[in-house]
């Protein structure tokens, strides 16, 4: 029995080292691996970081040039949008790159994922189409005030996907490009000049030629209004309970709002001062004699 236990340890010391041995080779497997690992992870921070920088220095730079060409506020801030984008595509696929990932596998990826991509991306896809088109035909541009959508603002950015508007009362209404190109847009900004048109009411038994030469003087007195075309005023309806006077002037697109209510303002005021009496809705009843 002794003979056995001393001929079995050598054995058993023998597998315990051969164990020991697979164990310091697994140990300094992981410990190179991590080495590797920690070294693509360092280098793929520090290409993130550097590649940032860079991003931001060519944006700069881009829009610097831009601005000094005087190139459009549309077309600066789309082609901005559309630089970050794609350098920032670049700098994650250098980064992937240095993980260890293989650019051409991931190409490929990317390449038998298209269809799907295409498809899912479709709208964003119409979108930059529409931004395109909008550049292209430029239906209206930075600054323009523009109605579409249902929704009125002016036009603060043109982006690759979206249009971005601020509205009178400072909301933030980002329309995708797509609907620009493909809507009816309404333009306020573009011609110089616009119509604003007034439907005022008056009593029945008010004398109309009265109330036609006190309205053609207050319109001549606001210098805003323009002589030509000529300030157009006539009895536009019988209504129910009032004669409705229908005045029409053209002013300069900028002083559109000020000039329409101003001149409700004023029209109130002279009509009054003018004895020229506003109607107010009328119920006359009539009792049967018995």
């Amino acid at each position: 029995m002794l003979l056995l236990l001393q001929a079995a340890a050598p054995a058993a010391e023998t597998v315990v080292e051969d164990g020991f041995s697979k164990l310091q080779v697994f140990l300094q497997q992981l410990i190179d691996w991590g080495v590797n690992a920690g070294g693509h992870i360092i280098s793929a921070v520090l290409i993130f970081i550097v590649g940032r920088f860079l991003i931001s220095f060519l944006n700069k730079m881009v829009a610097r040039l831009l601005a000094k060409r005087h190139v459009d506020a549309s077309i600066q801030s789309f082609v901005k949008s559309l630089v970050n984008i794609l350098l920032t595509i670049l700098l994650i696929i250098a980064v992937i790159a240095k993980l260890g990932v293989e650019t051409t596998s991931f190409a490929a990826l990317l390449a038998s994922a298209g269809v799907a991509i295409g498809m899912a991306l479709s709208g964003n896809l119409q979108n930059f189409a529409g931004g395109l088109i909008v550049l292209l035909l430029r239906p209206y541009k930075v600054g323009d005030l523009i109605e579409s959508q249902g929704i009125t603002g002016t036009v603060r950015e043109i982006q690759i996907f979206h249009t971005i508007l601020t509205t009178g009362d400072n909301k933030i209404i980002y329309i995708p490009n797509g609907a620009l190109s493909s809507g009816t847009v309404t333009n306020y900004s573009r011609e110089a000049t616009r119509r604003v048109e007034w439907i005022i009411g008056v009593e029945y038994g008010e004398n109309f030629d009265k109330v036609e030469e006190t309205t053609r003087r207050i319109i001549a007195e606001d210098k805003r209004i323009l002589s030509d075309p000529a300030p157009f005023v006539a009895l536009h309806a019988l209504d129910a309970s009032s004669v409705n006077v229908i005045i029409r002037a053209w002013v300069k697109s900028e002083d559109y709002w000020g000039v329409y209510f101003d001149m409700n303002k004023t029209i109130y005021s002279v009509f009054n001062k003018e004895g020229i009496g506003f109607p107010f809705p009328q119920l006359t009843v009539h009792q049967a004699k018995d």
